[in-house]
């Protein structure tokens, strides 16, 4: 197994993923969630471990999706959690990422909100 870089600051999270998807690296983007992780993806349905998201993501990759990097908004951090969000691109809603600090001082993320879409009325 390749030797990963870790999430030292939970915004690295976002870089990583950006960095192994667009490397088709569904396996490497699985490793930037913890083993219980919670994804809400896809659209009204949630994806639960780690394991169901490589296999998602393995899915998601095969035609060769090319991700662009996101300007981070500012991190809430309490403690050990943290809250990361970024505005889509494409102006469709917001992302938001619950990350949690491991014992070895990185981050992985626990929950993920890929994807908001305003309610419809």
């Amino acid at each position: 197994m390749p030797e990963y870089e870790k999430a030292m600051r939970p915004e690295d999270i976002t870089r990583l993923f950006v960095e192994r998807s667009n490397a088709g690296d569904a396996a490497g983007v699985a490793l930037l969630y913890e083993e219980d992780a919670v994804m809400a993806y896809p659209p009204g349905e949630l994806t639960v471990g780690r394991e169901a998201i490589r296999a998602l993501w393995e899915k998601a990759l095969a035609n060769g999706p090319r991700f662009e990097p996101e300007q981070p908004l500012p991190t809430l951090i309490s403690g050990d959690i943290a809250l990361t969000s970024t505005p889509p691109r494409d102006g469709a809603g917001a992302r938001a990422q619950v990350v949690r600090r491991q014992s070895d001082g990185s981050w992985l993320r626990l929950l993920d909100q890929p994807e908001f879409v305003p309610p419809t009325r």
